[in-house]
């Protein structure tokens, strides 16, 4: 698209856009007040000193800007994001700065994780402009929203050149503004996803090998991961080739599997000390985190590494499940049982401070115990990043049980009294930030977390979060008729949500079923999926806006398609509709699933890696897919069985008595505990033998 030249000579000069995330810090803060104060959103507050007169997105900033013919500068981050809060200092904390801003412009602050919807349009914008995005995210936009330019992070001079160039501008030449701004809006709208005109047949099974071809060729089979670096974790690419592993027992699945987990746990990407994994790794070994630490993240992980203990039985996977929960429990987790968003990358003013190291301090607080601990994780008395340590294991324990004579047991204490120690001396640091606030989709990423942690481990807690957690998502962010709200702290709600927190959420209300037999789950998925079509389906397709109908509109209504660090909302949605479908008969919902997934197939094939959760769909249509039912008075015990086993290729039903679900209808007997396969809704015989149930589901 053809962007006006003047603003192309000027991007090549002042742009400085930086794929990387960011984190806050709270120092030096100006006396104002702006209005942002009244938010909750803690990215909001941390600007609401800011000399910048700031509005959040609404009504009263955008009014303001048509009365008073002023351009909107649009800056969009979040709490947990480093160069926003670079910026901030640098910036929005100046008072030269900030007068330019608020003379000639209405200035907006966004918190993308509240609205992602926001920051989708203007990333956008940002790609066709620069062909590159990231955070912050600052925008110039006409009165009515419309975006005339987009950049990431700028030094405090590079910022007042931008101003003072589009103010002067706006100023002599305010016809080109509006003739680039449409053409800027109509590419926005333009990028749309693959429509029904391109439908195919379903994936066959040999496309998704060919799939999974493709995605092996992006996998660096020494440091695990797809190739180059940032390396993001990438939780939905292994679940693929562990769900086609579990198929077809390609060896190169599970070896891209195992690679990649064994090096992300032994990396510095995974907190050794208090658990849990930071947002990415900023190197191709894991090494050096970006240090933030994200709920979705580890929500995710927990899953995976849930799921691949099920395959493989290796015991690293399920200490890395317990810590990380422990982590979440400790640190990530209201009183309500809803689960907060973010830790921040940095703490006094530096990023990583929090989790880093010298070898003098282990030296003094170990004492006699450092020399192993240090030897383990990579610490050298100069520091193995700058000049401090980051724990980080590239040693096999049998290779220092041989070096210092020691027994696997006294090697294993001696690593688990010191991290103690470590821990407790940690904990008298400064904290990094706490985004306090809780969003529906990380928690229901979470919440499938905690339910995976329990199918595999049978841990009596894990179960007790999720249904805490569930019931928190039931009673404080659902209303009757199914509408759900996206964000919630101090007890309110400010944001209706989106598709992401309705397709997250139907999917972990089936597992939740699935692991408490406990109807009320699988009718509130019912419900979420009910209210779904109807406030957020497209007319000219079976996708989903992103946005619902009830929503204020922005400048483009858009759909969601790609996965990447999480689900697409509409494959996430397209697997919730299509499990829901073997619960529901009369539904339209395995139609949707289907005609959705043909449609998305030349796209997915074309890029697999970053359309891998629209894959396992595709497996999961493409090869046998069952209904275990478990029905009788044994129920728990029966499915503890199956639980503990990873079948990707069921949905599991049952309990005791009579039930108004269809697939339980008649189902019951007295005395008995049976169990049933079926398939498209048409059951074998029943079977009073777990192991024959299972014999007919991987025959």
């Amino acid at each position: 698209m053809k962007i006006i030249s003047l603003i192309k000579i000027f991007i090549s000069l002042f742009l400085f856009n930086l794929i990387i995330s960011c984190n806050a810090q709270e120092d030096n803060k100006m006396k104002f007040k702006n209005k942002l104060a009244n938010e909750t959103s803690p990215y909001l507050l941390q600007h609401a000193d800011n000399p910048v007169n700031w509005y959040p997105w609404g009504n009263e900033a955008l009014k303001k800007a048509k009365a008073e013919n002023k351009l909107i500068i649009i800056s969009i981050g979040y709490a947990a994001c480093h160069w926003c809060h670079v910026m901030e200092h640098e910036s929005f904390e100046d008072t030269s700065v900030a007068q330019v801003m608020n003379d000639f412009f209405i200035s907006i602050k966004v918190d993308r994780e509240e609205r992602p919807d926001i920051d989708q349009i203007y990333m956008d914008a940002a790609y066709l402009i620069t062909g590159r995005g990231g955070w912050p995210l600052n925008i110039i936009a006409l009165p009515d929203g419309r975006p005339v330019y987009a950049g990431t992070y700028f030094g405090k001079n590079d910022w007042l050149k931008i101003l003072r160039y589009f103010k002067d501008l706006y100023q002599k030449e305010p016809d080109t503004f509006d003739t680039e701004a449409d053409k800027l809006t109509d590419a926005i709208k333009g990028m749309k996803v693959p429509g029904l005109e391109e439908s195919s047949s379903s994936f066959t099974k040999l496309e998704i090998e060919e799939s999974f071809n493709q995605v092996i060729s992006q996998i660096n089979f020494t440091n695990g991961g797809t190739k180059g670096a940032p390396k993001f974790p990438m939780p939905n690419i292994y679940q693929f080739l562990m769900n086609y592993y579990f198929h077809t027992k390609n060896p190169k699945a599970i070896e891209a599997i195992t690679v990649t987990l064994d090096n992300i746990a032994n990396g510095g990407i995974y907190d050794h000390i208090g658990g849990g994994f930071a947002r990415y790794s900023t190197d191709e070994i894991w090494k050096v985190p970006h240090f933030e630490k994200m709920l979705y993240d580890n929500g995710q992980l927990v899953s995976l590494y849930s799921n691949a203990y099920k395959v493989t039985g290796n015991e690293l996977y399920k200490k890395v499940v317990y810590e990380a929960l422990e982590f979440i429990e400790r640190e990530m987790t209201d009183e309500s049982g809803g689960f907060y968003s973010s830790l921040d990358a940095d703490s006094e003013g530096e990023e990583g401070k929090y989790y880093v190291w010298s070898k003098a301090e282990i030296e003094n607080m170990l004492g006699e115990k450092s020399e192993i601990f240090c030897d383990y994780y990579s610490v050298t008395s100069s520091g193995n990043w700058e000049e401090n340590n980051i724990f980080f294991i590239t040693q096999k324990k049998e290779d220092l049980l041989k070096k210092y004579q020691i027994s696997e047991e006294v090697f294993d204490n001696t690593i688990s009294e010191s991290k103690k120690i470590l821990f407790e001396e940690r904990n008298k640091r400064v904290r990094p930030g706490l985004d306090d606030k809780v969003l529906t989709s990380w928690n229901s990423l979470m919440l499938k977390g905690y339910i995976d942690a329990y199918m595999a481990f049978g841990e009596s807690k894990f179960l007790l979060a999720a249904i805490k957690n569930g019931d928190f998502i039931l009673n404080e962010m659902m209303s009757d008729g199914g509408r759900l709200d996206r964000n919630y702290k101090n007890g309110k709600s400010t944001i209706n949500a989106f598709l992401d927190d309705y397709s997250y959420t139907i999917e972990a209300f089936i597992s939740m079923y699935e692991v408490t037999f406990n109807e009320k789950w699988i009718y509130a998925a019912k419900k979420l999926a009910d209210y779904v079509i109807a406030h957020f389906k497209e007319n000219k397709s079976d996708f989903f806006f992103y946005t619902s109908d009830i929503d204020k509109p922005l400048i483009a209504r858009k759909i969601d398609f790609s996965d990447n660090v999480t689900p697409s909302s509409n494959s996430s949605l397209t697997m919730g509709l299509l499990n829901l479908s073997r619960f529901f008969y009369d539904q339209p919902y395995e139609a949707l699933a289907n005609n959705i997934i043909k449609a998305i197939k030349p796209h997915a094939i074309k890029n697999p890696t970053f359309n891998s959760y629209w894959l396992n769909v595709a497996v999961k249509l493409s090869y046998p897919f069952y209904e275990l039912g478990i029905v009788g008075d044994n129920y728990e015990k029966e499915r503890e069985k199956i639980d503990r086993m990873f079948l990707p290729n069921i949905i599991l039903f049952g309990g005791t008595g009579e039930s108004d679900l269809e697939i339980l209808k008649d189902r019951y007997i007295p005395v008995k505990t049976l169990f049933y396969v079926c398939e498209n809704h048409v059951c074998q015989l029943p079977v009073e033998d777990s192991e024959k149930a299972i014999e007919q589901i991987l025959k």
